[in-house]
């Protein structure tokens, strides 16, 4: 018998069935359902992060749920940008993004982080695609600007998803595909002209778009904090009025992220989460165990 075979004691393998015995009821629930995954913040700039992340969507593929993940690339659009000695200037937490800055935008959204991403999960097997909002009409946006001060601002090209034909990433569920979607829009009153938009608030579109029944928004903190920095009102639970309430006093990071949980909820999606995306395999504790991590919202 080889010296290199690893034993597992009888607690150990008691431990393990445990597991997957917790998970039972939660793969009979998601199966066959779209479960929209925001991935951001730190999962994406940590190699162990992104294996672990990448494992955990082809492990939702191969028990039969239907993950759909959409990017966005903040870190990496600025680093870029710094390369290339094009100024970043930040307006009321949004990018503002010149036309000079937008095509860099695109080359990283649409042409590094979109096939990397694509690229680890079929390192587990071949069901990843990848698409751009651009894509056969998937999002239409319209600029946008912000009130900083009580004064509008002008950001150039950034926008919002106003308009989602989900017609796209059903195409590829209904072939067996995991669509992996980079946050970026064609700008509906300049035709041939592209938006930066939020990550966050273009998976909340398109969890509502695809009738999903969870949107998961990787972060790199636990959780909302009612009272913020008070580390022990962390919120695991919430409705959406409390959170409706709760919205106006939060972090100004955190706005973003609740409210296309909020959004998504409000559209007809029964669950929304945000989680700790520091961990590794989050996105199955989230979803696969009774306690979860990190805040969830329900309509009621």
């Amino acid at each position: 018998m080889s010296d290199n075979i690893q034993h597992t004691t009888p607690e150990e393998a008691a431990a393990k069935a445990g597991v997957l015995i917790e998970s039972l009821p939660w793969l009979k629930n998601f199966q066959g359902r779209i479960i929209v995954i925001k991935y951001g913040g730190n999962a994406m700039v940590s190699e162990e992060l992104q294996d672990a992340f990448a494992q955990d969507i082809a492990y939702l593929r191969f028990v039969g749920v239907q993950p759909v993940v959409v990017h966005g690339g903040g870190p990496q659009i600025s680093q870029m940008l710094d390369r290339l000695s094009i100024p970043s200037e930040f307006k009321g937490g949004y990018r503002v993004t010149s036309t000079e800055a937008i095509s860099v935008v695109r080359m990283v959204l649409t042409g590094q982080i979109n096939p990397q991403l694509v690229a680890r999960i079929n390192q587990h097997a071949p069901f990843a695609v990848g698409l751009s909002g651009e894509d056969a009409g998937l999002f239409g946006g319209r600029r946008r600007g912000v009130l900083v001060d009580g004064m509008e601002h002008d950001l150039g090209h950034v926008g919002d998803v106003v308009q989602v034909d989900p017609q796209p990433v059903l195409d590829q569920l209904a072939a067996g595909r995991v669509p992996v979607v980079s946050s970026i829009a064609p700008d509906l009153d300049r035709p041939g002209s592209s938006l930066n938009v939020n990550a966050d608030a273009a998976a909340a579109a398109l969890a509502v778009a695809l009738n999903a029944t969870k949107l998961v928004v990787l972060t790199d903190v636990p959780g909302l904090y009612a009272d913020w920095p008070n580390r022990d009102s962390l919120v695991s639970h919430l409705t959406a009025s409390e959170l409706r309430e709760l919205l106006p006093s939060l972090e100004s990071g955190m706005i973003p992220k609740m409210q296309a949980c909020l959004d998504a909820v409000d559209g007809g999606v029964d669950t929304a989460a945000i989680i700790d995306g520091r961990q590794p395999h989050s996105v199955l504790v989230e979803i696969f165990t009774e306690q979860g991590i990190g805040t969830e919202v329900v309509a009621s």
